[in-house]
Formats: C-alpha cells, structure tokens, sequence
C-alpha cells in the first residue's frame, strides 16, 4: 500500500553566496506534504507519524527519499522530519530553486526538516551539490550541513556531529573537512 508527506556555509556561506546568489523556492513552504511509504504508524495523541520503507517526502518542489520518516507537528501546526536511509546508504534531498533551470541535491546519513524555521539538516557524510541547466556547479561536503531557507544561507561543518541522535563514532566514512568546489558565476547580462 502506498501512502501519500521535506528540505531545505559560516565563512564559505559568505563567500559562496557572494559569488553565486542563489534562492530557494520561496512558494515550497506553503505547500502541503506528501508522503508516500509502504507503512505508516501514526499517533494521533502525539501528532506523529512514523513511516517506513522506500519513502517519498514531497513538498512543492522538494523531494526527498530515505527508509523511515518521522514526522511530528507542534500545536501552531508547524512539522518536523527526520528521515534516515536503509543500512548502509543515505537519505536524499532534492530542491529546484528560484533561478530558472537551477537545482540543489543533497546526501547524508540523517536529514532534518524544521518547518517553523524553514530549514534543513544533512548530517552525517553529508554532501550538497547545486546543477545549472543539469550541469554540476557546485559541490561541497561535510559532516553537517545546514540550509535556512528563509535567508537563503548554508553553514558546513567538518567536524563529527555534537547534537542529534547521529554519533561521530558510528558515522561510517567520517570526514572532518569541508570541502567544496565553487564555478564562476558566469554574467547573465551581455557584454557591450
């Protein structure tokens, strides 16, 4: 049976954005989620819902994949997701942006919604890649990346992760640098 339910750097932030502006789908937060998995266990007393087994999160133009959604909403009717993959794989995030033809890909062992803040957290091996007309731009990595939606910016640490439920010591393939690639931004205007 299929049932039908999200994502969204401190100094390379500043650079990467300075360089290369890019915008997240504003519409995305209003839209409603949709979830598809092969099971759901929901607590209406708790307002959560746990689903498991090949789930699909969509939420406007986001799309995001793993083996078990929890989701939960506070009483302002704001949710929270934490999704996780199969052993042995990552959950996946995807978002078309605001820029005509531009998409963002994320992995990682662990993605984190916050609804109220309009963010989202890859954690874990986590690597976040940006596309232009399907064509790989940008690419960064880290332990934990954290996308704010609402002021488009990204922060990326190195460094295992201290909070969540996700431990530096059962992070396979732990890295503890930042790295990314940044292209040019090539001018959209004309050159006399």
């Amino acid at each position: 049976m299929r049932l039908s339910l999200v994502l969204r750097c401190f100094l390379l932030g500043s650079i990467f954005w300075g360089v290369c502006p890019s915008h997240a789908e504003k519409a995305d937060r209003d839209k409603p989620l949709k979830i598809e998995s092969d099971k759901l266990d929901y607590d209406d007393l708790q307002q959560v819902s746990i689903f498991l087994s090949k789930v699909n999160l969509t939420k406007g133009t986001i799309d995001m994949r793993g083996d078990r959604l929890e989701v939960r909403q506070d009483a302002e009717g704001y949710q929270f997701g934490v999704l996780t993959p199969a052993q042995g794989a990552r959950a996946t995030f995807r978002q078309k942006r605001d820029i005509q033809n531009e998409t963002v890909e994320g992995i990682a062992q662990r993605i984190e919604y916050d609804g109220r803040e309009d963010k989202v957290i890859l954690i874990g091996n986590a690597e976040l890649k940006r596309y232009r007309s399907g064509v790989l731009n940008d690419e960064m990595s880290g332990q934990r990346i954290v996308y704010e939606n609402l002021t488009d910016r990204f922060s990326i640490d190195g460094k295992n992760p201290s909070s969540g439920s996700a431990n530096a010591s059962t992070l396979p393939n732990a890295k503890s640098r930042v790295r990314a690639v940044l292209s040019p931004r090539k001018s959209l205007e004309p050159k006399p």
